[in-house]
């Protein structure tokens, strides 16, 4: 899908998930019926997600941990997709730098770094090393509730 400007005019107002696609449709001077097939389309296609995302200090016995990941070859897609799979994984970032991959997950209570490790990451093969991250103090970051 082609992602033009009202497109991006409507991902812009659905940072409120909440606001009504009629007010969007008025704002935008289209129809209601455009609003709600675009956002279809690009929910369909993967473009946009519609969630709702706390502040994960805002919520008792769960925590953020930013975690460095090293691995021993370089099929880094692959190797990002098989973490995106792990429990409490939010996001995967194939990035440059001294890591190969940034993995964004939330903990719960029962659900710590050290189950994330011996649970989760013990699964996948060739991973070289972990730097952990742990998220004291954040700015702007909503992720989704731990399940």
């Amino acid at each position: 899908m082609k992602i033009d400007d009202i497109n991006i005019s409507i991902i812009n107002h659905l940072r409120d998930g909440r606001i009504p696609f009629r007010k969007i449709a008025d704002d935008l001077s289209i129809s209601e019926g455009t609003v709600r097939t675009r956002v279809r389309k690009l929910t369909e296609e993967g473009v946009l997600e519609i969630s709702g995302l706390v502040d994960p200090e805002a919520i008792p016995n769960q925590s953020v941990v930013m975690v460095g990941v090293n691995v021993g070859d370089m099929d880094l897609v692959k190797k990002g997709e098989e973490f995106s799979k792990l429990r409490g994984v939010t996001s995967v970032c194939v990035v440059t730098g001294r890591f190969d991959l940034i993995v964004t997950v939330v903990l719960k209570k029962g659900f710590g770094l050290l189950e994330f490790y011996t649970e989760e990451v013990k699964q996948l093969d060739n991973v070289i090393a972990v730097e952990s991250f742990v998220v004291y103090k954040s700015f702007n970051l909503k992720v989704p509730l731990a399940k």
